[in-house]
């Protein structure tokens, strides 16, 4: 990106940020006494019709210059009188411009305003690389791995929830960190059984949905613990079958489905649980059946990635892939097919936020679409390499490539910067609207907080 660029970047987040600055206390909105802005004969507009104009000028300036357009539009309507002023207090109207511009349809904030202007910031925050970085400290635990020290602090798999991450070890214990200071609050273990192979107790996915932490492992046996449990053991919630089902290869899910990728069985590659009963509801798909073999090599040898499924809880749809396939599949109507793609597709590149899912081929171009239509959003060169990690949040996209992990921006396409740390061979990367963390087998986990406040 030339000087220029980036010049010009800067100063469209710092319009922006002000712009959402400007709508804490209304004071002197542009540098000059209120009443010698006001417009007369505006007060006797319809409240609602201020509120509907609000909303689409809002969304208009973010469909056409990005989210981050929007507070310094709704400046420009608030300033028109101290009606429309007095108007923009209306809890109702921050809702509707929080649902309609980030997506979010569940408040965090003491009030929908101020969750508007906290999600606001946040992204600028992503925009302009404002993160504070933390390397987690991982202790070792009562009742830690016997065969190989090193398993306990191999960590492997991550995940993210509004309150906690949760980081997976080869020794298959879950270590579940507080947000956003990262200290350590509970090692969760699982119940011994007999092992099919060296790594075959591996984490191999945490589904993160407070209070609940579920994980699985390779041999498919899948655990359920609460935060406030007591012990350190969590409670099996299934067993696993490498016989009839192949090795569990990857696993995943949010507040109403769990869903496991399985690798060896043919014709048994997807197993789906409700969350609530934890019961399985459907169990099928052909996708993995050519890498079976490689499916069975994860519990003896710590083999590149076979596949991965990631979930939409927004469409309730599962997107997963091998590395010649990508495919969506819908959840509630047991696994029906929504759309496919071949590809040659690297598969730790794969993710899913909200209604949008990431990809990224052997050619080092990484791809945007939408989860049930496949229709493109974006597309952006990556570069390429022998190992490429990528993830997504609901307006950035960050990809781990060549010992860094770089960031674009989702609605342009545009490379915005490199991380300023660096965190050694990557072997998960994960992000939300709020952080982004990343694990090594050699350095640990790392967290990013870009959260405002």
């Amino acid at each position: 990106m030339s000087s220029s660029s980036s010049s010009s970047s800067q100063e469209e987040a710092d319009e922006a940020e002000g712009g959402v600055g400007r709508l804490g206390g209304y004071p002197d909105l542009l540098g000059e006494p209120a009443a010698a802005r006001m417009r007369p004969g505006n007060g006797n507009w319809p409240e609602p019709f201020v509120e509907s104009l609000a909303v689409q000028v809002a969304t208009d300036a973010a469909a056409e210059n990005g989210r981050l357009r929007a507070a310094p539009a709704l400046v420009a309507v608030f300033q028109v009188c101290s009606t429309w002023q007095a108007i923009s207090r209306s809890e109702l109207l921050w809702e509707t411009l929080t649902r309609q511009i980030w997506g979010r349809d569940r408040r965090l904030r003491p009030t929908w305003r101020e969750e508007f202007i906290h999600r606001h910031r946040t992204a600028h925050n992503f925009r302009i690389q404002n993160a504070v970085y933390t390397p987690l400290e991982i202790e070792p635990s009562p009742g830690g791995s016997t065969s190989n020290e090193n398993d306990e602090f191999s960590c492997r798999c991550l995940a993210l929830s509004h309150r906690h991450l949760a980081g997976g070890f080869l020794d298959g214990s879950v270590r579940l960190f507080a947000l956003p200071s990262g200290r350590h609050v509970r090692t969760f273990r699982p119940r011994r059984r007999d092992r099919f192979g060296p790594f075959s107790r591996a984490v191999a996915g945490i589904v993160l949905h407070d209070p609940r932490v579920v994980f699985a492992s390779f041999h498919g046996d899948v655990h359920v613990a609460g935060v406030g449990d007591p012990g350190p053991t969590a409670r099996r919630a299934h067993v696993g079958n490498p016989v009839n089902d192949g090795a569990l290869v990857d696993f995943t899910g949010c507040g109403r489905w769990w869903v496991g990728l399985y690798a060896g069985v043919p014709g048994r590659a997807f197993h789906v649980w409700d969350a609530h009963t934890e019961q399985v509801v459907f169990v099928g798909g052909s996708l993995t059946d050519p890498e079976a073999v490689l499916g069975w090599h994860l519990v003896t040898e710590l083999t590149e990635p076979v596949g991965r499924v990631r979930v939409s809880s927004a469409t309730d749809a599962g997107v997963a892939c091998t590395g010649v396939k990508v495919i969506a599949f819908d959840l509630q109507q047991h696994g029906l097919l929504l759309g496919e793609e071949e590809e040659d597709v690297i598969v730790g590149s794969v993710d899913v936020s909200d209604d949008l899912f990431l990809t990224i081929d052997n050619r080092g171009i990484a791809t945007v679409r939408r989860v049930r239509t496949f229709e493109e959003v974006s597309r952006f060169p990556v570069g390429r390499s022998r190992r490429i990690l990528g993830c997504l949040n609901s307006g950035y996209a960050f990809v781990f490539r060549g010992g860094a992990i770089r960031a674009w921006d989702l609605e342009d396409g545009r490379h915005l910067y490199r991380f300023r740390d660096r965190i050694g061979d990557a072997t998960d990367l994960v992000a939300d609207d709020d952080h982004v963390a990343g694990c090594s087998r050699d350095t640990g986990i790392h967290l990013w907080k870009f959260s405002a406040g």
